[in-house]
């Protein structure tokens, strides 16, 4: 799939196959997540890759919403250092954003599905993923094929129009 074909067809996936996603296909999308931009490369993130079934069943009650990541193939932990720094938090954020997309639009290139959630319970986090002290379960995405439909180009997407979204020199 092209670049742009991927980030027409990323979609957050629920449901998944019980077709596992071969280790090859989670370190191609690991490695998306490693090379993602990172303000002045300080690269905050760590993700922690989970696949056996009991383990992702228990790490789906770190939040209401990451129910789907006890069906899923895989889930990847993104974990981050804790910033008390108004302005590093901000960076953080939006590195890890950027680590994640990269992770899921990856995904997509492979025709792996992703969904992501945040994290609520991080002493479950930690006692299940067992980072340190000093960081903090940022994000999970939910990693497998999916239940439904394959990953493919979306014709319509459910998205706010073109004209309506982009301003062009003013508001």
């Amino acid at each position: 799939m092209q670049t742009w074909d991927a980030l027409r067809a990323r979609r957050n996936v629920r449901r998944f196959s019980p077709e596992p996603v071969p280790e090859a296909d989670l370190d191609r999308m690991l490695e998306a997540g490693r090379r993602a931009p990172s303000a002045s490369n300080w690269q905050p993130w760590d993700f922690v890759v989970v696949t056996d079934r009991a383990v992702l069943q228990r790490l789906a009650g770190v939040w209401q919403g990451a129910f789907h990541v006890a069906g899923a193939a895989a889930a990847i932990g993104v974990v981050a250092p804790r910033q008390e720094e108004a302005r590093r938090q901000q960076l953080l954020q939006f590195d890890l954003g950027q680590a994640v997309l990269a992770i899921a639009v990856a995904g997509a290139d492979l025709g792996i599905g992703t969904g992501h959630a945040g994290v609520e319970d991080q002493d479950l986090a930690r006692g299940l993923l067992g980072f340190p002290e000093d960081r903090f379960l940022a994000y999970l995405l939910s990693v497998g094929y999916p239940a439904d439909r394959p990953i493919a180009v979306i014709q319509r997407p459910d998205r706010r129009p073109f004209e309506e979204v982009v301003h062009r020199g003013r508001w």
